[in-house]
Protein backbone atom coordinates (compact mmCIF):
# COMPACT_ATOMS: atom_id res chain seq x y z
CA UNK A 1 0.00 0.00 0.00
CA UNK A 2 1.43 3.18 -0.66
CA UNK A 3 -0.16 6.82 0.20
CA UNK A 4 -0.70 8.25 -3.11
CA UNK A 5 -3.78 5.11 -3.72
CA UNK A 6 -7.31 5.31 -3.38
CA UNK A 7 -7.26 2.48 -0.87
CA UNK A 8 -5.08 4.54 1.31
CA UNK A 9 -6.51 7.81 1.04
CA UNK A 10 -10.14 6.96 1.09
CA UNK A 11 -10.57 3.79 3.43
CA UNK A 12 -7.16 2.71 5.10
CA UNK A 13 -6.55 6.52 6.65
CA UNK A 14 -10.10 7.00 7.47
CA UNK A 15 -10.50 4.28 9.47
CA UNK A 16 -7.20 4.37 11.48
CA UNK A 17 -8.27 7.95 12.09
CA UNK A 18 -11.53 7.15 13.06
CA UNK A 19 -10.66 4.40 15.23
CA UNK A 20 -7.25 5.95 16.76
CA UNK A 21 -8.95 9.20 18.06
CA UNK A 22 -12.12 7.06 19.96
CA UNK A 23 -9.07 5.63 22.04
CA UNK A 24 -9.41 8.74 24.83
CA UNK A 25 -6.43 10.88 25.70
CA UNK A 26 -4.88 9.71 28.58
CA UNK A 27 -4.85 5.51 26.77
CA UNK A 28 -1.84 5.98 25.75
CA UNK A 29 -1.00 2.34 25.55
CA UNK A 30 -4.28 2.00 23.30
CA UNK A 31 -3.44 4.59 21.17
CA UNK A 32 0.06 3.00 20.65
CA UNK A 33 -1.42 -0.24 20.14
CA UNK A 34 -4.19 1.04 17.45
CA UNK A 35 -0.90 2.58 15.61
CA UNK A 36 0.90 -0.72 15.63
CA UNK A 37 -2.14 -3.02 14.17
CA UNK A 38 -2.65 -0.66 11.72
CA UNK A 39 1.10 -0.31 11.09
CA UNK A 40 1.32 -4.05 10.43
CA UNK A 41 -1.32 -3.98 8.26
CA UNK A 42 -0.05 -1.52 6.25
CA UNK A 43 2.83 -3.19 5.86
CA UNK A 44 1.58 -6.72 5.22
CA UNK A 45 -1.12 -5.31 2.25
CA UNK A 46 2.12 -5.37 0.55
CA UNK A 47 4.86 -7.24 1.74
CA UNK A 48 3.25 -10.54 3.16
CA UNK A 49 5.05 -12.83 4.92
CA UNK A 50 8.06 -10.34 4.47
CA UNK A 51 6.81 -8.83 7.22
CA UNK A 52 8.90 -11.54 9.38
CA UNK A 53 11.99 -10.15 8.29
CA UNK A 54 10.99 -6.44 9.42
CA UNK A 55 9.98 -8.00 13.14
CA UNK A 56 13.06 -10.18 13.44
CA UNK A 57 15.39 -6.93 12.80
CA UNK A 58 13.18 -5.13 15.36
CA UNK A 59 13.32 -8.15 17.64
CA UNK A 60 17.12 -8.74 18.04
CA UNK A 61 17.36 -4.76 18.75
CA UNK A 62 14.37 -4.92 21.04
CA UNK A 63 16.64 -8.06 23.42
CA UNK A 64 19.98 -6.68 22.42
CA UNK A 65 19.46 -3.21 24.16
CA UNK A 66 17.23 -4.68 27.16
CA UNK A 67 21.00 -6.69 27.83
CA UNK A 68 22.69 -4.12 27.47
CA UNK A 69 20.99 -1.74 29.87
CA UNK A 70 21.12 -4.57 32.45
CA UNK A 71 24.43 -5.39 32.64
CA UNK A 72 26.08 -1.83 31.49
CA UNK A 73 28.26 -2.53 34.44
CA UNK A 74 30.04 -5.38 32.46
CA UNK A 75 32.81 -4.92 29.53
CA UNK A 76 31.73 -7.71 27.51
CA UNK A 77 27.99 -8.11 27.34
CA UNK A 78 27.30 -4.80 26.04
CA UNK A 79 29.80 -4.66 23.08
CA UNK A 80 28.97 -8.31 22.24
CA UNK A 81 25.29 -7.62 22.40
CA UNK A 82 26.13 -4.48 20.44
CA UNK A 83 27.78 -6.77 17.49
CA UNK A 84 24.79 -9.07 17.67
CA UNK A 85 22.23 -6.21 17.11
CA UNK A 86 24.39 -4.53 13.82
CA UNK A 87 25.69 -8.09 12.36
CA UNK A 88 21.92 -9.44 12.72
CA UNK A 89 20.96 -6.02 10.29
CA UNK A 90 23.50 -5.76 7.96
CA UNK A 91 23.11 -9.68 7.59
CA UNK A 92 19.51 -9.25 6.82
CA UNK A 93 19.88 -6.31 4.82
CA UNK A 94 22.73 -7.89 2.52
CA UNK A 95 21.02 -11.25 2.39
CA UNK A 96 18.08 -9.43 0.68
CA UNK A 97 19.73 -6.56 -0.96
CA UNK A 98 22.93 -7.54 -1.77
CA UNK A 99 23.36 -11.38 -2.16
CA UNK A 100 22.68 -11.78 -5.93
CA UNK A 101 25.39 -8.93 -6.28
CA UNK A 102 27.51 -10.79 -4.45
CA UNK A 103 27.32 -14.14 -6.15
CA UNK A 104 26.57 -12.93 -10.00
CA UNK A 105 30.38 -10.90 -9.24
CA UNK A 106 31.87 -13.76 -7.96
CA UNK A 107 30.31 -16.17 -10.69
CA UNK A 108 31.51 -13.73 -13.28
CA UNK A 109 35.25 -13.23 -11.86
CA UNK A 110 36.28 -16.96 -11.97
CA UNK A 111 34.43 -17.83 -14.77
CA UNK A 112 31.36 -19.83 -12.70
CA UNK A 113 28.22 -20.75 -13.97
CA UNK A 114 26.43 -20.26 -10.81
CA UNK A 115 22.65 -19.92 -10.78
CA UNK A 116 22.10 -16.33 -9.12
CA UNK A 117 18.21 -16.81 -7.55
CA UNK A 118 16.22 -13.98 -7.41
CA UNK A 119 15.52 -12.45 -4.07
CA UNK A 120 12.42 -10.56 -3.37
CA UNK A 121 13.71 -7.23 -1.92
CA UNK A 122 11.31 -6.47 1.31
CA UNK A 123 9.80 -2.66 1.01
CA UNK A 124 11.64 -0.48 3.51
CA UNK A 125 14.87 -2.60 4.39
CA UNK A 126 17.24 -0.07 4.26
CA UNK A 127 15.08 2.28 5.93
CA UNK A 128 14.09 -0.50 9.20
CA UNK A 129 17.53 -1.28 9.90
CA UNK A 130 18.86 1.69 10.33
CA UNK A 131 16.29 3.03 12.36
CA UNK A 132 16.49 0.03 14.76
CA UNK A 133 20.44 0.09 14.40
CA UNK A 134 20.57 3.22 15.39
CA UNK A 135 18.38 2.30 18.71
CA UNK A 136 20.85 -0.16 19.93
CA UNK A 137 23.97 2.25 19.36
CA UNK A 138 22.51 4.80 21.34
CA UNK A 139 21.40 2.59 24.17
CA UNK A 140 25.39 1.29 23.67
CA UNK A 141 26.79 4.69 24.21
CA UNK A 142 24.18 6.07 27.20
CA UNK A 143 22.29 8.40 25.22
CA UNK A 144 19.14 5.86 25.93
CA UNK A 145 17.49 4.48 28.37
CA UNK A 146 16.50 0.82 26.86
CA UNK A 147 12.11 0.65 26.64
CA UNK A 148 10.91 -2.24 28.56
CA UNK A 149 7.41 -1.82 26.92
CA UNK A 150 7.49 -3.60 23.95
CA UNK A 151 4.32 -2.26 22.47
CA UNK A 152 5.16 0.57 22.81
CA UNK A 153 9.11 -0.07 21.14
CA UNK A 154 7.07 -1.71 18.35
CA UNK A 155 5.35 1.44 17.78
CA UNK A 156 8.34 3.22 17.01
CA UNK A 157 9.86 0.63 14.69
CA UNK A 158 6.88 -0.16 12.59
CA UNK A 159 5.00 3.07 12.47
CA UNK A 160 3.37 3.36 9.27
CA UNK A 161 3.81 7.25 8.24
CA UNK A 162 7.33 6.86 7.90
CA UNK A 163 7.94 2.61 7.65
CA UNK A 164 9.06 2.14 4.54
CA UNK A 165 10.84 5.51 2.88
CA UNK A 166 11.67 7.37 6.07
CA UNK A 167 12.44 9.78 7.31
CA UNK A 168 14.76 7.95 9.58
CA UNK A 169 13.39 8.72 13.01
CA UNK A 170 15.56 7.97 15.41
CA UNK A 171 13.92 6.53 18.99
CA UNK A 172 15.22 10.01 20.97
CA UNK A 173 13.13 12.17 18.74
CA UNK A 174 10.14 10.33 19.13
CA UNK A 175 10.50 9.35 22.34
CA UNK A 176 8.48 11.91 24.74
CA UNK A 177 5.36 11.49 21.93
CA UNK A 178 5.49 7.77 22.44
CA UNK A 179 5.02 7.97 26.19
CA UNK A 180 2.50 10.49 26.44
CA UNK A 181 1.56 12.94 23.48
CA UNK A 182 -1.41 15.58 22.90
CA UNK A 183 -3.01 15.14 19.66
CA UNK A 184 -4.70 19.16 19.04
CA UNK A 185 -6.69 19.78 16.50
CA UNK A 186 -4.13 22.70 15.29
CA UNK A 187 -1.30 19.98 14.91
CA UNK A 188 -3.81 17.81 13.10
CA UNK A 189 -4.83 20.78 10.60
CA UNK A 190 -1.33 21.65 10.18
CA UNK A 191 -0.46 17.75 9.60
CA UNK A 192 -3.44 17.79 6.87
CA UNK A 193 -2.62 20.69 4.74
CA UNK A 194 1.32 19.05 4.94
CA UNK A 195 -0.27 15.86 3.49
CA UNK A 196 -2.24 17.38 0.99
CA UNK A 197 0.73 19.37 -0.59
CA UNK A 198 3.06 16.12 -0.55
CA UNK A 199 0.41 14.23 -2.19
CA UNK A 200 -0.39 17.00 -4.81
CA UNK A 201 4.00 16.88 -5.47
CA UNK A 202 3.72 13.28 -6.15
CA UNK A 203 0.88 13.01 -8.40
CA UNK A 204 0.90 16.80 -9.91
CA UNK A 205 4.64 16.60 -10.57
CA UNK A 206 6.70 13.95 -9.85
CA UNK A 207 4.41 11.06 -11.58
CA UNK A 208 4.57 13.67 -14.79
CA UNK A 209 7.83 13.99 -15.01
CA UNK A 210 7.74 9.48 -14.82
CA UNK A 211 5.68 9.51 -17.56
CA UNK A 212 7.96 11.81 -19.87
CA UNK A 213 10.91 9.40 -18.61
CA UNK A 214 9.19 6.58 -19.43
CA UNK A 215 8.02 8.01 -23.16
CA UNK A 216 11.71 9.21 -23.93
CA UNK A 217 12.80 5.92 -23.16
CA UNK A 218 10.45 3.92 -25.55
CA UNK A 219 10.79 6.76 -27.84
CA UNK A 220 12.63 5.57 -31.17
CA UNK A 221 14.46 9.07 -31.44
CA UNK A 222 18.09 9.05 -29.79
CA UNK A 223 19.15 13.38 -29.55
CA UNK A 224 20.99 15.56 -27.27
CA UNK A 225 17.68 17.34 -26.51
CA UNK A 226 15.94 14.37 -25.53
CA UNK A 227 18.92 12.81 -23.43
CA UNK A 228 19.24 16.35 -21.43
CA UNK A 229 14.76 16.41 -21.26
CA UNK A 230 15.40 12.04 -19.52
CA UNK A 231 18.08 13.63 -17.36
CA UNK A 232 16.26 16.58 -15.88
CA UNK A 233 13.20 14.44 -16.15
CA UNK A 234 14.54 12.26 -13.26
CA UNK A 235 16.22 14.98 -11.71
CA UNK A 236 12.69 16.47 -10.62
CA UNK A 237 10.74 13.39 -10.87
CA UNK A 238 13.60 12.10 -8.26
CA UNK A 239 13.47 15.77 -5.51
CA UNK A 240 9.47 15.87 -6.29
CA UNK A 241 9.10 11.95 -5.36
CA UNK A 242 11.39 11.34 -2.31
CA UNK A 243 10.46 15.08 -1.08
CA UNK A 244 6.54 14.60 -1.25
CA UNK A 245 6.81 11.05 0.38
CA UNK A 246 9.07 13.16 3.60
CA UNK A 247 5.79 15.81 3.43
CA UNK A 248 3.53 12.95 3.75
CA UNK A 249 5.20 11.12 6.15
CA UNK A 250 5.90 14.16 8.25
CA UNK A 251 2.18 15.30 8.17
CA UNK A 252 0.88 11.79 8.65
CA UNK A 253 3.15 12.04 11.60
CA UNK A 254 1.20 15.24 13.04
CA UNK A 255 -1.77 13.65 12.66
CA UNK A 256 -1.18 11.17 15.48
CA UNK A 257 0.55 13.77 17.20
CA UNK A 258 4.23 12.75 16.26
CA UNK A 259 6.83 15.55 15.04
CA UNK A 260 9.23 13.85 12.48
CA UNK A 261 12.36 15.69 11.49
CA UNK A 262 12.46 17.17 8.34
CA UNK A 263 14.20 15.41 5.39
CA UNK A 264 14.54 17.98 2.93
CA UNK A 265 15.08 21.82 2.70
CA UNK A 266 15.47 22.78 -0.97
CA UNK A 267 18.74 21.37 -2.11
CA UNK A 268 18.47 22.36 -5.35
CA UNK A 269 19.33 26.16 -3.93
CA UNK A 270 22.24 24.76 -2.45
CA UNK A 271 25.67 26.71 -3.82
CA UNK A 272 28.01 24.20 -2.94
CA UNK A 273 27.73 20.09 -2.27
CA UNK A 274 28.48 20.42 1.92
CA UNK A 275 25.42 22.75 1.54
CA UNK A 276 23.48 20.53 -0.88
CA UNK A 277 23.94 17.15 1.42
CA UNK A 278 22.72 18.93 4.14
CA UNK A 279 19.60 19.52 3.19
CA UNK A 280 18.98 16.25 0.72
CA UNK A 281 17.46 13.35 2.15
CA UNK A 282 18.89 14.93 5.92
CA UNK A 283 18.39 12.00 8.09
CA UNK A 284 20.12 9.83 5.96
CA UNK A 285 22.94 12.38 6.07
CA UNK A 286 22.99 12.89 9.53
CA UNK A 287 23.05 8.94 10.52
CA UNK A 288 26.14 7.98 8.60
CA UNK A 289 27.82 11.48 10.03
CA UNK A 290 26.65 10.11 13.53
CA UNK A 291 27.58 6.08 13.51
CA UNK A 292 29.91 5.92 10.75
CA UNK A 293 31.77 9.22 9.91
CA UNK A 294 32.36 10.73 13.37
CA UNK A 295 33.17 7.81 14.85
CA UNK A 296 35.76 6.79 11.88
CA UNK A 297 37.19 10.24 13.62
CA UNK A 298 35.28 12.64 10.88
CA UNK A 299 37.22 15.58 10.34
CA UNK A 300 40.40 14.76 12.83
CA UNK A 301 43.75 13.43 12.57
CA UNK A 302 45.76 13.27 9.24
CA UNK A 303 44.43 14.79 5.97
CA UNK A 304 45.02 10.95 4.75
CA UNK A 305 42.36 9.42 7.52
CA UNK A 306 40.14 12.17 6.63
CA UNK A 307 39.98 11.48 3.28
CA UNK A 308 39.72 8.03 3.73
CA UNK A 309 36.72 8.66 5.75
CA UNK A 310 35.28 10.51 3.24
CA UNK A 311 35.79 7.88 0.50
CA UNK A 312 34.22 5.18 3.33
CA UNK A 313 31.12 7.47 3.98
CA UNK A 314 30.14 7.74 0.19
CA UNK A 315 30.92 4.22 -1.30
CA UNK A 316 28.65 3.22 1.66
CA UNK A 317 25.90 5.90 0.53
CA UNK A 318 26.36 4.42 -2.95
CA UNK A 319 25.91 0.69 -1.79
CA UNK A 320 22.82 1.56 0.29
CA UNK A 321 21.16 3.01 -2.68
CA UNK A 322 21.82 -0.24 -4.35
CA UNK A 323 23.26 -3.31 -5.02
CA UNK A 324 24.94 -2.36 -8.52
CA UNK A 325 28.01 -1.01 -9.59
CA UNK A 326 26.76 2.57 -10.92
CA UNK A 327 25.31 2.87 -7.33
CA UNK A 328 28.94 2.52 -6.58
CA UNK A 329 30.23 4.88 -8.93
CA UNK A 330 28.14 7.33 -8.07
CA UNK A 331 29.35 6.86 -4.28
CA UNK A 332 33.36 7.47 -6.00
CA UNK A 333 31.90 10.36 -7.68
CA UNK A 334 30.69 12.00 -4.89
CA UNK A 335 33.59 10.50 -2.93
CA UNK A 336 35.86 12.61 -5.33
CA UNK A 337 34.38 15.99 -5.55
CA UNK A 338 33.30 16.18 -1.46
CA UNK A 339 36.89 15.84 -1.30
CA UNK A 340 37.85 18.18 -3.62
CA UNK A 341 35.42 20.61 -2.30
CA UNK A 342 37.16 20.42 1.03
CA UNK A 343 40.95 21.26 0.41
CA UNK A 344 41.00 22.27 -2.99
CA UNK A 345 38.08 25.33 -4.26
CA UNK A 346 35.52 24.79 -1.54
CA UNK A 347 36.71 28.12 0.15
CA UNK A 348 35.95 30.12 -3.43
CA UNK A 349 33.01 28.93 -3.21
CA UNK A 350 31.55 31.38 -0.51
CA UNK A 351 33.48 34.24 -2.83
CA UNK A 352 32.29 33.94 -5.84
CA UNK A 353 28.49 35.03 -6.92
CA UNK A 354 26.08 32.58 -5.26
CA UNK A 355 24.85 31.86 -9.00
CA UNK A 356 27.99 30.25 -9.85
CA UNK A 357 27.71 28.32 -6.75
CA UNK A 358 24.54 27.20 -7.75
CA UNK A 359 24.87 26.00 -11.28
CA UNK A 360 28.29 24.18 -10.11
CA UNK A 361 26.46 22.18 -7.51
CA UNK A 362 23.19 21.08 -9.36
CA UNK A 363 25.79 20.73 -12.30
CA UNK A 364 27.46 18.11 -10.18
CA UNK A 365 24.20 16.53 -9.25
CA UNK A 366 22.66 16.41 -12.44
CA UNK A 367 25.62 14.42 -13.95
CA UNK A 368 26.00 11.98 -10.83
CA UNK A 369 21.87 11.53 -11.35
CA UNK A 370 22.88 9.96 -15.32
CA UNK A 371 24.93 7.59 -13.23
CA UNK A 372 22.65 6.79 -10.47
CA UNK A 373 19.16 6.33 -12.75
CA UNK A 374 20.95 3.52 -14.98
CA UNK A 375 20.69 -0.52 -15.60
CA UNK A 376 24.17 -1.07 -14.87
CA UNK A 377 27.65 0.84 -15.45
CA UNK A 378 27.59 0.48 -19.13
CA UNK A 379 24.40 2.44 -19.35
CA UNK A 380 25.65 5.08 -17.06
CA UNK A 381 28.40 6.16 -19.17
CA UNK A 382 26.09 5.66 -22.48
CA UNK A 383 23.65 8.34 -21.45
CA UNK A 384 26.62 10.39 -19.82
CA UNK A 385 28.00 10.17 -23.45
CA UNK A 386 24.36 11.07 -25.06
CA UNK A 387 24.42 14.14 -23.71
CA UNK A 388 27.27 15.77 -25.70
CA UNK A 389 26.34 13.85 -28.66
CA UNK A 390 28.96 11.13 -28.48
CA UNK A 391 28.22 8.59 -31.24
CA UNK A 392 27.20 11.05 -34.17
CA UNK A 393 23.65 11.50 -32.53
CA UNK A 394 21.67 14.72 -33.90
CA UNK A 395 21.13 17.38 -31.74
CA UNK A 396 17.17 17.23 -31.97
CA UNK A 397 14.27 15.69 -33.94
CA UNK A 398 10.45 16.34 -34.48
CA UNK A 399 9.51 14.22 -31.71
CA UNK A 400 12.34 15.91 -29.40
CA UNK A 401 11.01 19.05 -30.24
CA UNK A 402 7.29 18.17 -29.47
CA UNK A 403 7.89 17.12 -26.04
CA UNK A 404 9.87 19.83 -25.18
CA UNK A 405 6.95 22.43 -26.17
CA UNK A 406 4.51 19.65 -24.42
CA UNK A 407 6.80 19.98 -21.04
CA UNK A 408 7.92 23.08 -21.09
CA UNK A 409 5.31 24.71 -18.38
CA UNK A 410 5.88 21.83 -15.93
CA UNK A 411 9.37 22.20 -16.27
CA UNK A 412 9.27 25.70 -15.27
CA UNK A 413 6.46 24.92 -12.56
CA UNK A 414 9.36 22.02 -11.46
CA UNK A 415 11.95 25.16 -11.13
CA UNK A 416 9.88 27.16 -8.87
CA UNK A 417 8.49 24.39 -6.82
CA UNK A 418 12.01 23.50 -6.11
CA UNK A 419 12.73 27.04 -4.67
CA UNK A 420 11.30 28.38 -1.77
CA UNK A 421 9.19 30.79 -3.58
CA UNK A 422 5.86 29.79 -2.85
CA UNK A 423 6.41 28.91 0.74
CA UNK A 424 7.97 32.36 1.66
CA UNK A 425 4.90 34.03 0.00
CA UNK A 426 2.64 31.67 1.99
CA UNK A 427 4.70 32.62 5.24
CA UNK A 428 4.52 36.24 4.40
CA UNK A 429 0.89 36.01 4.41
CA UNK A 430 0.10 33.59 7.15
CA UNK A 431 2.59 36.04 9.17
CA UNK A 432 0.33 38.65 8.89
CA UNK A 433 -2.44 36.63 9.63
CA UNK A 434 -1.40 35.43 12.86
CA UNK A 435 0.00 39.38 13.77
CA UNK A 436 -3.16 40.88 12.28
CA UNK A 437 -5.76 38.58 14.16
CA UNK A 438 -6.67 40.68 16.81
CA UNK A 439 -6.25 44.42 16.91
CA UNK A 440 -6.01 45.91 19.28
CA UNK A 441 -7.83 49.97 20.36
CA UNK A 442 -4.79 51.84 19.98
CA UNK A 443 -3.53 50.36 17.05
CA UNK A 444 -6.88 51.35 15.61
CA UNK A 445 -6.38 55.43 16.18
CA UNK A 446 -4.42 57.64 13.92
CA UNK A 447 -3.31 56.58 10.53
CA UNK A 448 -2.69 53.16 11.16
CA UNK A 449 -5.95 51.88 11.02
CA UNK A 450 -6.57 51.29 7.58
CA UNK A 451 -2.86 49.12 7.13
CA UNK A 452 -4.50 47.11 10.62
CA UNK A 453 -7.85 46.67 9.47
CA UNK A 454 -6.95 45.63 6.00
CA UNK A 455 -4.72 43.36 7.39
CA UNK A 456 -7.17 41.60 9.36
CA UNK A 457 -9.59 41.61 5.92
CA UNK A 458 -6.50 39.88 4.09
CA UNK A 459 -5.93 37.57 7.20
CA UNK A 460 -9.91 36.76 7.14
CA UNK A 461 -9.29 35.88 3.47
CA UNK A 462 -7.09 33.40 3.44
CA UNK A 463 -8.61 31.28 6.68
CA UNK A 464 -10.92 30.81 4.18
CA UNK A 465 -9.10 30.50 0.84
CA UNK A 466 -7.05 28.19 2.05
CA UNK A 467 -9.05 25.07 2.74
CA UNK A 468 -10.75 25.78 -0.29
CA UNK A 469 -7.22 25.26 -1.98
CA UNK A 470 -6.75 22.14 -0.55
CA UNK A 471 -9.89 20.52 -0.79
CA UNK A 472 -9.14 21.59 -4.61
CA UNK A 473 -6.29 19.70 -4.31
CA UNK A 474 -7.20 17.08 -3.26
CA UNK A 475 -10.20 16.70 -5.32
CA UNK A 476 -7.36 17.32 -8.16
CA UNK A 477 -4.91 14.33 -7.30
CA UNK A 478 -7.67 11.74 -6.32
CA UNK A 479 -8.74 12.52 -10.49
CA UNK A 480 -5.68 12.20 -11.76
CA UNK A 481 -5.00 8.74 -9.17
CA UNK A 482 -8.29 7.05 -10.59
CA UNK A 483 -7.64 8.26 -13.76
CA UNK A 484 -4.02 7.57 -14.23
CA UNK A 485 -1.56 4.16 -13.62
CA UNK A 486 -0.20 2.95 -10.34
CA UNK A 487 3.25 4.51 -9.63
CA UNK A 488 4.96 3.80 -6.61
CA UNK A 489 7.30 6.04 -4.60
CA UNK A 490 10.64 5.61 -6.45
CA UNK A 491 12.44 5.49 -3.51
CA UNK A 492 10.61 2.09 -2.61
CA UNK A 493 13.45 0.16 -4.95
CA UNK A 494 16.56 1.24 -2.77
Amino acid sequence: MVFSSISFLYFFLPVTLVVYYLIPRKWIGGKNAVLLVASLLFYFWGEQLLVIVMLVSAATDYICSLVIEKYRHKKVIPKLMLAVSIITNIALLGYFKYFGFFVENFSSLFGLNLNVVKIALPIGISFYTFQTMSYTIDVYRGNLKAQNNPLTYATFVTMFPQLVAGPIVRYSEVEKELVSRRNTFADFSHGARRFIIGLSKKVLIANIFAELARTIAASGESTVLFAWMAGFAFFFQLYFDFSAYSDMAIGLGKMFGFKFPENFNYPYTARSLADFWRRWHMTLTRWFKDYVYIPLGGNKGSKFKVIRNILIIWLLTGFWHGAAWNFIAWGLYFALFMTAEKYIYGKHLKKIPRVFGHIYTIAVFFFGLVIFNADGLGESFANLAALFGCGGIPFAGLETWYYLRSYAVMFVIAVIGSTPLLKNLYGKASGRAKSSGKVSAPVLIGQAAPAALLQTKRAKALNVIEPLFLAALLIITTAFLVDGSFNPFIYFRF
